[in-house]
């Protein structure tokens, strides 16, 4: 074996949303995520996340979990239509659920890492994010959440994968809304980077001393032919909608001249106002990298069926055979993590001066059901060990990263596929009891000494 240590102060965590564990949903508002559920045919196995894992009424449970495994951060979501009413007005019951969930993470403690959204929008905001008013009530909502929780919570996520928010959501039609509109998804796209850097304006002022984050979730795209221009063409435009429309803004304070160009008619004419690429630009400490495998595409025929990459209806995925795969469907590629990392850090956060925290990674396994015994799922464990071996070769590199937060806790509700794909570290049984897996107990060793061991051949 041969053993790879990370620094001394490298945090360790893991990450969860609102929507896919808390349930309780009697006791908030609908978000857009329960009207989809009610679509027929829109959720694999046909469920909600009414109950999901029941972490409403369990939290104290799960908090005691995470102490055990030695966790010392914990990234959650706030349900929007969980703490504020239709009418603005803060709902106590739902607030106070945060209020004393935080105090539970810091009795035991566990460093809250707080994201503001995670796609549970809610369902009376007119237009979603197609609306510009709806950037300017995340603002508020967001100042909401600060004045009960910002004197215990110092690192704040705006938005979680906006990508998913709105080109899986309003052009390719797989989440919630569901819609299948590129129009609609570019200004999606926009109102999201609008309403994080109004959140943004609005925390530096009220708490100068926080720190703030994106977190945005990247799959490299690859060509199949790299001799081949068509296929070298499709992977600029895929990664244009999946990646520099949200960086480039960002770090860059504008939108790439070749994504405008390749949406067309698409982009609406007054989408961007004066202001607002000031706004999306301030200056942020850390981007959350969320990631799980890269694609590889070539140049075809314009697809049959809704796309979420609108400007490329042409690219097509050439799979690897000689690659791994997870549940998903994912090809296992720790090495184009690695240099995702790296290129990030070059690009982006390094000149930038913010750091890279990696706040979503994990795999879907298929497991056996837990009242078979315990889950021994080594195949989740290669996956991680090869992706933190990643991750350590991208700090080599000179990646500035300190903090690395599985995917996920625990089984939950995973949006369209309902409850048909595990991504936990810990499984829930019929009666939602909790059953750590082998991968849990393999995380929290890790944890405890900091030294990743890998096999000689690895």
């Amino acid at each position: 074996m041969s053993d790879l240590q990370f620094p001394p102060g490298f945090r360790w965590g893991a990450a969860t949303s609102s929507f896919q564990i808390e349930g309780a949903a009697e006791s908030r508002g609908d978000s857009i995520w329960d009207e989809f559920c009610r679509v027929p045919g829109a959720i694999a196995d046909g469920s909600d996340g009414r109950v999901a894992i029941d972490h409403y009424h369990r939290y104290r449970e799960d908090v005691a979990l995470m102490a055990s495994l030695g966790l010392d951060t914990y990234r959650f979501s706030v349900s929007w239509p969980r703490v504020l009413n239709p009418d603005g007005s803060v709902n106590p019951a739902g607030m106070g659920f945060y209020d004393s969930l935080v105090d539970a993470l810091c009795a035991a403690g566990i460093r809250p890492w707080l994201t503001l959204y995670h796609w549970d929008l809610p369902a009376w905001l007119p237009g979603g994010w197609t609306n510009r008013a709806t950037a300017d009530a995340f603002a508020d909502y967001t100042l909401r959440v600060h004045d009960a929780l910002g004197d215990r919570v110092r690192i704040w996520t705006t938005l979680n994968e906006p990508w998913c928010a709105s080109f899986l959501s309003y052009a390719g039609g797989e989440h919630a809304p569901g819609h299948t509109d590129a129009a609609e998804a570019y200004a999606a796209a926009h109102h999201l980077l609008l309403g994080h850097g109004l959140a943004v304006r609005a925390l530096r002022a009220a708490d100068p001393d926080a720190t703030l984050g994106l977190t945005l979730n990247f799959t490299p795209a690859y060509p199949a032919d790299p001799d081949s221009p068509a296929d070298a063409d499709v992977v600029r435009r895929v990664d244009g909608t999946s990646h520099r429309i949200f960086t480039d803004p960002v770090f860059r304070g504008e939108y790439p001249a070749d994504v405008i160009a390749d949406a067309g008619a698409a982009w609406p004419a007054d989408l961007v106002r004066a202001g607002d690429l000031e706004l999306i630009s301030a200056p942020i400490e850390i981007l959350g990298v969320n990631y799980y495998t890269s694609q590889q595409f070539r140049a075809g025929a314009d697809a049959a069926e809704p796309t979420p990459h609108p400007a490329a209806p042409d690219a097509v995925v050439v799979e690897r055979p000689d690659l791994a795969r997870t549940d998903m469907g994912w090809e296992v590629t720790p090495d184009a993590f690695r240099d995702l990392l790296i290129g990030l850090h070059r690009d982006y956060t390094g000149p930038a001066g913010s750091s890279l925290a990696i706040t979503e990674n994990g795999a879907a396994i298929d497991d056996p059901d837990p009242a078979s015994g315990p889950i021994d799922d080594v195949e989740r464990i290669d996956y991680l060990r090869g992706h933190l071996r990643a991750v350590h070769q991208a700090m080599t590199a000179g990646a500035g990263i300190d903090t690395y937060l599985v995917w996920s806790l625990i089984d939950n509700f995973e949006w369209a596929f309902g409850y048909t794909k595990r991504f936990g570290l810990v499984a829930v049984d019929k009666e939602l009891n909790r059953l750590p897996k082998a991968s849990a107990g393999w995380y929290s060793e890790l944890i405890r000494t900091a030294t990743l061991c890998l096999p000689e051949q690895a």
